[in-house]
């Protein structure tokens, strides 16, 4: 089976930590920087990301990556888009001000709510390690290889909202707010949480993904 992956690089991502993380897994990662040094042929495809909603789109757009990411989203090749890269998958987001997303998935990514359900406020970003919970069934997918309650790390201050039945994959409590950790379409899958960052759960995470 081939493992081979391209990583795309537009500047705002946590692209070495995945690079190594994919290679330990035993991919053959290609990084590229524009749009037409990438293959939409790709076996699969990752994008990565941090900070900001709105920057990251103008990257992507910049380099010509969100009309390669639409192209390869209507392959049958599989897709996964980390932290940022999975929030611009979706339609639009709230953060300093609104923002068109790629439209890949139906919804919009708001804030994380600043007080749990006790009404007590809470650390934003919402940084640290959670347990994930299912919310669809995971055989199949990226966390075929993950158990219930198993632990990711998460940094982050906004969070997908899916409006399409199905969607959402996984979520984790914070304070009793529940926060979208994973979803999955056909061939897209996203992780809000970083699996590069999360130990062996997170690689297994990757694993499944290379054997998709």
């Amino acid at each position: 089976m081939s493992l081979e992956v391209t990583v795309l690089d537009y500047g705002i991502g946590n692209q070495l930590n995945v690079l190594r993380a994919l290679e330990h897994c035993g991919a053959t990662v290609k990084v590229v920087q524009k749009a037409s040094a990438a293959d939409v042929d790709a076996p699969r495809m990752v994008l990565p990301g941090v900070g900001a909603f709105g920057d990251g789109m103008a990257e992507l757009h910049a380099r010509g990556f969100d009309d390669l990411v639409k192209r390869f989203a209507q392959t049958s090749r599989p897709f996964l888009g980390i932290c940022v890269g999975m929030q611009v998958m979706f339609e639009a987001s709230e953060e300093m001000g609104e923002h068109q997303g790629l439209g890949l998935l139906q919804g919009r990514v708001c804030a994380v709510p600043a007080v749990g359900v006790n009404g007590l406020p809470h650390r934003i970003p919402h940084i640290g390690w959670r347990r994930l919970l299912p919310v669809a069934p995971w055989e199949g997918t990226i966390l075929a290889r993950v158990q219930p309650k198993e632990r990711v790390y998460f940094v982050h201050s906004f969070s997908a909202q899916p409006s399409r039945p199905g969607v959402r994959l996984a979520e984790v409590d914070y304070d009793g707010i529940p926060v979208c950790a994973a979803v999955h379409q056909d061939n897209l899958y996203g992780c809000q949480f970083h699996p590069e960052r999360s130990a062996e759960t997170g690689l297994n995470v990757l694993r499944k993904f290379l054997q998709l």
